[in-house]
């Protein structure tokens, strides 16, 4: 079950792909017929995608205007607590990083508009990282330990059994070590804990923890839910080549627009989520690599479908991908979106799960079966169909389909649809602009304008960075064995340092 399970996105990729190109030698007429109307439906999405945006930026906008610690100290006492009650666990699971950016992300929560004895702060290294690592923990915690609570560091251990190297097994292992010497010594309720899974480099906004702790104390079922900030790839934009600047703002345009659609949310990147139930399901699983969504699955599968997350319309923001030269940086942009791709490692997982649990509601595993399958093959197939394939029927459905008025008019109709679809990347040209950090001295009037054409080039980074790297990730979860991904830190740096890999 779960090899068919592992095969069936690759299969079904290459299977479209495969079709697209018998279906155009042997019935171009219908074939065609199947492009325009696929291609009405990728405008629709696109439009919907727009709409979406807009909503999301708006309700962004508006979030970052409220004082969210003023909020959270007027609210009333709920189930026996009070915002002053809870204490946030933040882990940072590290690898090679630099201390300039992880000293980045420690001066962010310094700014932050919140208690700062209110802070459990991990910092988790992995063993396998070297001496300048350690070093890195050690001037960190020097600076920063007399800041929080209790600011803790520990070093992942390398080749534990049942494990793969990686953020996961490095996030359960900080939790258990934070649990053990802090929590359970000093007798801190779990239920009084939220936690927040961040990447190293994410560095937070000045309300998060308000906004945070307001949307715990607001929620429908706070002790059955996740919370998901908006995810920005900014930090460093202005040093990211033209491809990675439309890389990160397309994956900051995703999260934007499923803030508004709470139903199709799952977590992604760093997140927050009661302890309690981090505990009740054993933490973050130790042998897979997206260990961000999985979690979402874990506690779903946990609480019987009882398990939902809560956007909190709200940024944190991490780093674009950027290493000293621009042939390095596209490689690197690459092997993220293969990873990211790998998500599809979840669907085996999800759906076992949902064949073994009959408590879940059988209308959510048809929802999700569905939006599963949707995601990933869309992801490898839908830009190559686009960009590439539509002109198929053209080239393989012969003289006969050549001389008829349907062939004619082909090229010219997936063109005109192809063409009102640009409100995709007007409206994403202009949020982009809005969304930039305070502009370097360097940056002039006149760069607004190239960082909007930059948008010129999206179809590439379809193809590039979206459709490929998720189509060799399928691939390869298909083959399995040797092909199998691990988990690929990707490298982070500031201006002037050597990446560290």
């Amino acid at each position: 079950m779960k090899r068919f399970l592992e095969i069936l996105p690759g299969a079904l990729a290459w299977g479209t792909i495969a079709a697209m190109f018998f279906a155009s030698w042997l019935f171009p007429v219908q074939t065609a017929v199947f492009i325009i109307l696929f291609d009405i439906y990728f405008l629709l999405r696109t439009v919907h995608f727009a709409i979406h945006l807009g909503f999301g930026y708006r309700e962004m906008r508006k979030a970052q205007a409220i004082d969210w610690f003023a909020k959270v100290k007027e609210l009333p006492e709920r189930n026996g607590k009070t915002w002053s009650d809870i204490y946030h666990l933040v882990i940072f699971p590290m690898y090679k990083e630099s201390y300039a950016v992880v000293k980045e992300s420690f001066d962010s929560f310094l700014k932050t508009n919140y208690p700062l004895d209110k802070f459990i702060v991990v910092l988790s290294g992995e063993e396998r990282a070297g001496e300048e690592t350690k070093e890195t923990m050690e001037r960190i915690k020097k600076e920063y330990g007399d800041k929080f609570y209790r600011l803790f560091t520990t070093a992942h251990p390398d080749g534990l059994p049942n494990e793969i190297p990686g953020k996961g097994s490095n996030e359960a292992w900080g939790a258990r070590e934070v649990k053990r010497e802090i929590i359970d010594k000093e007798k801190i309720p779990y239920e009084n804990i939220l936690v927040s899974t961040f990447d190293v480099d994410t560095q937070v906004y000045p309300e998060y923890f308000g906004r945070l702790t307001h949307a715990y104390f607001t929620a429908e079922n706070p002790d059955r839910s996740s919370y998901q900030p908006i995810a920005f790839f900014t930090n460093n934009i202005y040093e990211a080549p033209v491809f990675a600047r439309i890389v990160a703002f397309s994956t900051t345009f995703w999260n934007i627009m499923n803030q508004v659609r709470p139903e199709k949310l799952i977590t992604f990147s760093s997140h927050s989520m009661p302890f309690k139930a981090l505990v009740e399901i054993g933490f973050w699983t130790t042998d897979h690599v997206s260990e961000d969504s999985l979690i979402f699955w874990q506690c779903f599968m946990h609480y019987d479908g009882d398990w939902r997350v809560v956007p909190l319309n709200y940024p944190v923001s991490m780093d674009a991908n950027v290493a000293p030269t621009f042939w390095h940086t596209m490689k690197n942009i690459y092997k993220q979106q293969r990873r990211w791709a790998w998500g599809c490692e979840n669907i085996p997982f999800v759906f076992q799960g949902f064949a073994e649990n009959k408590k879940i509601k059988l209308g959510q595993k048809i929802y999700w079966i569905y939006q599963h399958l949707d995601i990933y093959w869309g992801w490898a197939t839908n830009a190559l169909m686009i960009l590439l394939l539509g002109r198929l029927p053209l080239l393989l459905g012969g003289e006969k389909f050549n001389a008829t008025v349907l062939s004619y008019n082909l090229p010219q109709l997936t063109s005109d649809l192809m063409n009102l679809a640009v409100i995709g990347v007007i409206t994403s040209a202009a949020v982009s602009v809005a969304l930039l950090p305070p502009r370097p001295v360097w940056f002039k009037w006149y760069h607004n304008f190239l960082y909007l054409l930059q948008w010129i080039l999206l179809p590439i980074n379809l193809i590039a960075f979206s459709a490929v790297p998720g189509l060799e990730a399928q691939t390869r979860l298909m083959l399995g064995g040797k092909h199998r991904l691990g988990f690929w830190v990707t490298p982070k740096a500031r201006k002037g340092e050597e990446l560290r890999e």
